[in-house]
């Protein structure tokens, strides 16, 4: 007997396979009805963030800084072996003047510099090599030192040694004054900067045997200003140095912060003296009970 299949229902009809089976045949109609009927499934991809701008490297090299603070703190800021940039600093094609004799102190601007990828010593002192020149090729720099008769290099380097006497911008013209008053009459400039300097050191303290030193910085012994700058002066010291006010003073001394006493009576500047030699034996006398 024959085999006939059922009337088709609803757009489908039953059949069997080779092997007997009934499968559900679903019509062309009833997919797209399905298809009707089944929502949509949208997958949204979350909104990627924005990628934040890398923060650019910089390099502050502060108002005063010595040749070798400027080097160590270029070695740090490029990952490089203590030294490389003093080495660097001895090959490096700066535009130093003559003067300088390829010695770069005084003309390491201090600034906020920035460190690109692939900087280099020699690079980052080129650059303050060129702020310098910049800064002082102002013209009330440049008109400053041929007015005064000094020269850049030298007012440079009165500047450096205002820079490292005292922090108060109130007190550098004085101190540039002192500085010019004892050039102008040869006497030595005694300044406990040029000797911390020869040193390598800061300090407050400067004993006898200081004074002794045998170096072209001890401005104890030497007469006139030290061979080079003894630092990198910021603009207020050197426009203190180009233009300082008038007055006789030929000495100084900081009694306390804040109190710089300037006279041109040396009686009067012992007795500041010693009113600082008591406040710093005060201060050690507090600092040991304390302890």
């Amino acid at each position: 007997m024959m085999y006939e299949p059922p009337p088709e229902r609803s757009g489908r009809r039953l059949r069997l396979t080779r092997r007997g089976r009934l499968v559900l045949i679903v019509t062309m109609a009833a997919a797209a009805c399905a298809a009707v009927l089944i929502p949509l499934l949208v997958v949204q991809e979350e909104p990627k963030p924005e990628k934040q701008p890398e923060k650019r490297r910089t390099l502050l090299i502060p108002e005063g800084w010595r040749a070798s603070q400027v080097y160590r703190a270029v070695d740090k800021a490029l990952g490089k072996p203590p030294g490389a940039t003093r080495k660097a600093a001895a090959t490096a094609d700066l535009k130093l003047p003559a003067e300088a004799k390829g010695n770069p102190e005084g003309y390491l601007f201090p600034a906020t510099y920035p460190i690109d990828p692939g900087a280099t010593p020699a690079g980052l002192l080129a650059y303050m090599v060129d702020t310098a020149h910049k800064r002082f090729a102002a013209d009330s720099v440049s008109a400053g030192a041929q007015r005064s008769g000094a020269g850049l290099y030298r007012t440079v380097n009165i500047a450096s040694i205002v820079q490292a006497e005292v922090d108060a911008a109130a007190d550098m013209g004085k101190v540039a004054r002192v500085i010019h008053n004892r050039l102008k009459q040869d006497m030595p400039l005694q300044m406990d900067s040029t000797l911390n300097y020869a040193l390598n050191r800061s300090t407050l303290d400067t004993t006898l045997d200081d004074t002794r030193l045998d170096s072209p910085y001890n401005t104890y012994l030497r007469l006139g200003l030290p061979p080079t700058p003894i630092g990198n002066p910021g603009e207020e010291a050197l426009r203190a140095a180009l233009d300082p006010p008038e007055g006789d003073w030929m000495y100084f001394v900081t009694v306390a912060r804040g109190d710089t006493r300037f006279t041109a009576d040396y009686a009067e500047h012992r007795r500041n003296v010693e009113e600082f030699n008591a406040r710093r034996r005060s201060a050690g006398a507090t600092a040991d009970t304390d302890s």
